[in-house]
C-alpha cells in the first residue's frame, strides 16, 4: 500500500461526506474529486484519501441523485460540477459525458474535447471555496 499510495494515514470517508461536499458547490462554480480529497483529508487530519474509494463514492453520490431526481424528489446533488482531475468531465456519471456537457454549458462553462476525452476549459477560474465555508 505505501508503494502505491504513500506513507501515512490514508482516510476512506462515507459517501455521505462526499455528497455533503458536492452539494455545497454553487451554480457557476466547481470542485475537482481532488480537491475533495485534499478537504476531507485536512477535516479529519489525515494525511491523505484513497483515491479508489473517493472515485467510487463519487459516482455513487451521482447516481443516487439522478435517481432521487427521477422520482421527482428536490434533493438533488449538483454532481456535473465535480470533475475529475485536470478539469475532465465523468463518463460514468448518469447520462456519460453528454449530459454533464450539457448540463455544464448551461451554467455557462465552455467544455472541450482533447483526443477522445472531455475538460471544462480554464475551469481553475471557476473552482469554489464554498465546500470550506463550513469549517470557517
Amino acid at each position: 500500500m505505501a508503494k502505491r499510495f504513500g506513507c501515512g494515514n490514508m482516510l476512506i470517508a462515507a459517501p455521505i461526506e462526499y455528497d455533503e461536499v458536492m452539494k455545497r458547490i454553487p451554480e457557476g462554480e466547481l470542485i475537482t474529486s481532488h480537491e475533495i480529497r485534499d478537504y476531507l483529508a485536512q477535516k479529519h487530519g489525515a494525511d491523505f484519501t484513497c483515491q479508489l474509494t473517493a472515485g467510487i463514492f463519487i459516482n455513487i453520490v451521482a447516481n443516487a441523485s439522478q435517481e432521487r431526481e427521477d422520482l421527482g424528489s428536490k434533493d438533488i446533488t449538483p454532481y456535473w460540477r465535480t470533475l475529475k482531475k485536470d478539469g475532465e468531465l465523468n463518463e460514468k456519471y448518469p447520462g456519460g459525458i453528454d449530459q454533464q456537457k450539457m448540463l455544464l454549458e448551461v451554467e455557462g462553462h465552455e467544455v472541450i474535447k482533447k483526443g477522445k476525452r472531455y475538460f471544462v476549459k480554464n475551469y481553475e477560474k471557476a473552482l469554489s471555496q464554498s465546500h470550506k465555508e463550513e469549517e470557517r
